[in-house]
């Protein structure tokens, strides 16, 4: 955790541009922002992902992400955004503190997430269910 950005940042050893603050979580605008008021959403406690974070923490950083929307909708008008968390390395996470991503939308923006779907895995959901059970 000495070298973690985001511990330093919530130490206030690196400024950030802060957008929400409360007693567990901390909201930034990223530096490498993929559109205007591309906001991170961080806990102040360290957790890696989201395989390590308690319910509880998780349910405070769900909190504040609905605040965070709900005044980018009040003051902004915004209507389209993308929430996205990354866990672990083969997800593209690369910054080993749990952060989630409020990144505004808008037709033509330049940016596109899409996923290379599998329909013919429906074959196999009752099979994968039967893994969970």
């Amino acid at each position: 955790m000495d070298n973690c950005i985001f511990c330093k940042i919530i130490a206030g050893e690196i400024p950030c541009y802060k957008v929400y603050e409360d007693e567990f979580v901390l909201a930034f605008f990223d530096i490498y922002p993929a559109a205007e008021y591309h906001t991170l959403v961080i806990p102040k406690a360290h957790f890696v992902n989201m395989f390590d974070v308690p319910e509880e923490e998780s349910a405070h950083i769900m909190r504040a992400i609905k605040k965070i929307v709900k005044l980018y909708e009040d003051k902004l008008g915004l209507k389209n955004l993308q929430v996205l968390c990354s866990s672990g390395t083969e997800a593209q996470q690369e910054i080993m503190h749990l952060h989630y991503h409020i990144v505004p939308r808008a037709l033509g923006d330049g940016q596109n997430v899409k996923w290379a779907t599998h329909p013919e895995w429906e074959d196999r959901f009752s099979e994968l269910l039967e893994k969970l059970r």
